[in-house]
Formats: structure tokens, sequence, C-alpha cells
């Protein structure tokens, strides 16, 4: 296989087979992320990928799974995405899943027609950061995403059947603007329904803007009591259906499953956090880099 530099994927991808696809991030400026900064965004060429596909099928007898790196994939022409997911198919006829990193800007610049063809060719399901719902912080963090272009992502997402996981920070507001982060995620939140969500708390990663932020003081980070508060929030005032994956190592509480079925289940474990004085006693989360 052939892989450069740093490789990511999500959590819930543990058992996935991973094929790179693209080179870092295309935007690769969020003030809190240093996933790709050692990498300039580039495309692999076709019969590269072709050539992993096919030793991995040498390698291993049955794969279901396939997740699609580095950064955001779908960022990439339709066309080269739809090789690569019917390359897939053809070689591993047993895959019944196959995951890509988007951006909700992404969804919006392709037709819902280039989407249909991705899901009917075997894409499943697009991890995408949203970050935040206020615009104040996404502007803040460089995120270069409006609400309204979510929305607008998230809408040409659902009318082609591809599920979403979408990902936001706890504390990304810090500890001024903790409420109205968690507020105004919410509420977009409840717009664009995402079939899965993963909340998980910040971590200031080194060498990023962010940490630059936090020693000059212009950031003060939020409280680990601002963080469960936060999530408390969240849970209370959620009205969709979605699975809930906030198992995330750096989260306080570790909280997984349907959220309809787990939703008082998980509301008490937050409040009962919240009532330990034990984990309320360091005034900043402590949390560990990526």
């Amino acid at each position: 296989m052939e892989y450069e530099g740093k490789i990511y994927r999500p959590w819930p991808e543990a058992s996935s087979f991973l094929i790179q696809t693209t080179y870092g991030c295309s935007h690769n400026k969020c003030t809190f992320c240093d996933m790709f900064r050692e990498k300039k965004f580039g495309i692999r060429k076709v019969e590269d990928i072709y050539q992993d596909i096919e030793e991995a099928r040498r390698m291993y007898s049955h794969i279901e799974s396939f997740f699609l790196i580095d950064g955001n994939v779908m960022a990439i022409k339709t066309d080269l995405i739809l090789k690569v997911l019917q390359k897939i198919k053809a070689t591993f006829p047993e895959c019944n899943k196959i995951s890509l990193y988007s951006q909700y800007n992404d969804f919006r610049r392709k037709s819902v027609e280039d989407l249909k063809l991705l899901k009917e060719a075997g894409l499943t399901m697009a991890y995408v950061g949203l970050e935040s719902g206020d615009r104040q912080i996404l502007e803040e963090v460089k995120k270069s995403m409006t609400p309204e272009q979510a929305i607008e992502g998230a809408e040409k997402a659902k009318e082609a059947g591809i599920k979403v996981l979408a990902s936001f920070v706890f504390g990304l507001g810090g500890r001024d603007r903790s409420k109205e982060h968690i507020e105004e995620t919410t509420k977009l939140l409840n717009i664009l329904k995402p079939e899965e969500i993963a909340p998980m708390a910040l971590a200031v990663q080194p060498g990023t803007e962010l940490e630059e932020q936090v020693k000059s003081g212009k950031f003060v980070q939020a409280t680990r009591l601002q963080m469960l508060e936060e999530e408390k929030y969240l849970l209370e005032n959620m009205d969709f259906d979605t699975f809930y994956w906030g198992d995330h190592g750096n989260n306080v509480v570790s909280l997984k499953g349907d959220f309809r079925k787990y939703k008082k289940q998980f509301l008490g474990m937050v409040e009962n956090a919240i009532k330990n004085p034990d984990i309320n006693k360091e005034s900043v989360h402590e949390t560990f880099s990526w």
C-alpha cells in the first residue's frame, strides 16, 4: 500500500480498509486543525489507486468496508471518485460500505445528479466537519463556510441518499462564547438532521494557530463544566433521530448509541458528571492531541 505522510480516519472506521485517493485537505486553513499541515492538496493517479485496490484483494480474502483518505475526497471531480468506487465494488463484490471525508461545501458544489451517481456506485457515508453552527465562530476558526452553505450542502446529500456523520467540537467557542456556540450548533443540527453525529471535546493541537491564540490569551479555553453544560444543552434540545458517537477519547463523558433510545440515559450520565465535584476541579479540560 502507498500511504503518504500522517494518515487519519474517523474512529468509527477502525475496521475499514484505507485507500489513499487524495493527499491532504483542499481547505487546510482551520485554526484548530493540524491534520494535514505538512501536505499540499493533491490527487493520486487513478492507476496507482487501482494498484492499491488490487493489492488489497491479494492480501485479504474478504473486506466489507472501505474508507477513502486523505482529507475531503469529495472535493475532487465526480468522475474520478466514480472510478474508485466502481473499482472497489468490482474487486470486492462483498463490500457493503464505502465512506470518505467531505465538507458541506463539497456537497454544495456538486449537482444532486452527480451525488446520486456516487451513491449508486457504492458511496454510503460521508464524514463532515461542521465544527459549530455559530456564524462568528465559523469565521474565527477560518472554516470558510456559513450556516446557510451547510444547509444547502446537507440538502443535496439527503436528496442523493448519502448518509452524513457530522462532527462538531465542544468548547470551540472558548470560555466567552460557549453559550452561543452550543445554542447555534444545536439549532443548525436540528435543520441539517445528519444521520449520525460525533461531538468531540476541543483538543488544542501543537503548532496550530489556535495554540498561539491560547498562549497569547486571545482564546481562553472552556472549562470542563462548560463542556458538560454544552453537551447537556445539546441532548435536551436536539429533536431528530440520529446515532450519537459521543465516545471520542477526549470527551468528558463517553456516550454512544441511538439518540432517541438512550437520550434519557445520556442526560443522566452528563448530569451526574456535572454534579461530581471531582470532575469540575480542573479549570480547563485536559485532552490529548490527535
